[in-house]
């Protein structure tokens, strides 16, 4: 495949900046805002019959109409209706921190910005970061975060062209030192999210089930989630496998290169247990269906999945890069959202889903204003 393959016109309109909301004004012109993660709209693409769904059903499959007449879009809230008593979600269950550090340079006071990727040494303080203006912060640099400068950091070496490793200078204990990253640190959303990062960002760039912190990307498929829909299947039968994968950075790399089996990726860390590969592997042997929730969890999944076909425990790292023609091992669904041209992401939907028929449903969801990235809309493969 090419990476020329992958590209489209989007709308800036439907590159979403918030989660699904209902706005309300108020008397004195303020709108308040409630938010709903269920229910964005839900495309579903069934790769057996080369069809897409978009539009609710009522008992005798006619389509639904409004007061208006106009066809009612199916909502997330609707993927239950997909699933039945043994069907296994699999999760992952990494835990956003806040990565995004704002501060200023010595002797200039330039203003910078840190993006924080992973720690590479917890002695030393060693992180990997992203870092900008790049082209002005060099090696033997420091760093100044907080009003009263009370975190610095220095420039040890060159990674990438944006890439950086800091040594964080700082004399308290790891837990003071975690502890002053949260407070100086502001929810990472994507490059693509141009408004500027508001208090309620840091729950909603977050699943509602996540666990263990260590990704700079919130898995954006299962924020779909809440805590309603996931006692709706929970009473239909359905069971839940959690996996760990902390997305880094590759995520925020461009493929620079035509050929896409030349693209390398970076490594990211994945923890599956031997609990969960358990409710994994007895799903594959019932015949049941196996749903990841995320391109994250179809990674995790082909990383630790043996030759037999059954998930195996695993603990390391993977620099696996998903991209049609593949074929998967393990899961036969996939929850998804729309994502934006040349990315990974879209590749390894492309992938399960199959490249025509997924890049045709990209074509119908922008021509219908499906809402593309983190905060956007969802898509189910069947």
């Amino acid at each position: 495949m090419k990476l020329s393959q992958f590209k489209f016109k989007l709308p800036e309109t439907q590159v979403a900046l918030e989660p699904p909301h209902l706005a309300f004004e108020n008397e004195d012109g303020t709108v308040d805002k409630v938010y709903r993660r269920d229910e964005c709209r839900l495309m579903v693409v069934h790769r057996k019959s080369q069809t897409i769904e978009m539009y609710k059903k009522d008992a005798e499959g006619n389509e639904m109409k409004d007061a208006e007449g106009n066809p009612l879009y199916l909502t997330f809230r609707d993927v239950v209706n997909y699933f039945d008593e043994g069907d296994v979600f699999v999760f992952n269950d990494t835990k956003v921190f806040p990565a995004r550090l704002y501060g200023t340079k010595e002797k200039t006071d330039a203003k910078i910005e840190v993006f924080l990727l992973r720690e590479l040494n917890e002695e030393l303080r060693l992180w990997d970061v992203l870092v900008e203006p790049a082209r002005k912060i060099r090696i033997g640099n420091k760093l100044y975060f907080g009003e009263d400068d009370s975190l610095v950091a220095e420039v040890i070496d060159n990674t990438t062209s944006r890439g950086r490793t800091l040594r964080y200078l700082f004399d308290g204990t790891q837990e003071e030192f975690k502890d002053l990253l949260m407070k100086l640190g502001r929810t990472p959303l994507p490059e693509y999210i141009t408004r500027p990062v508001e208090p309620e960002d840091a729950e909603r760039y977050q699943t509602i089930y996540a666990e263990k912190e260590g990704t700079v990307m919130a898995p954006a498929a299962g924020m779909h989630f809440s805590r309603e829909l996931m006692k709706r299947l929970e009473i239909k039968g359905c069971e839940f496998a959690k996996i760990t994968l902390h997305a880094g950075l590759g995520n925020f790399r461009d493929i620079d290169v035509e050929d896409l089996t030349k693209h390398k990726t970076d490594s990211e860390q994945i923890e599956v247990n031997e609990e969960n590969a358990n409710i994994i592997n007895a799903a594959t042997r019932k015949h049941r269906n196996i749903c990841a929730v995320g391109t994250t969890v179809l990674k995790a999944i082909e990383t630790s999945v043996s030759t037999d076909g059954m998930i195996k425990p695993f603990e390391g790292w993977t620099n696996k890069f998903i991209f049609p023609p593949y074929n998967f091992s393990v899961a036969n669904r996939c929850i998804t959202n729309f994502h934006l041209p040349y990315s990974t992401q879209l590749m390894m939907v492309a992938a399960f889903g199959g490249y025509n028929m997924v890049m045709d449903a990209y074509k119908v969801a922008r021509e219908e204003g499906y809402r593309f990235g983190t905060y956007g809309d969802a898509m189910l493969i069947l």
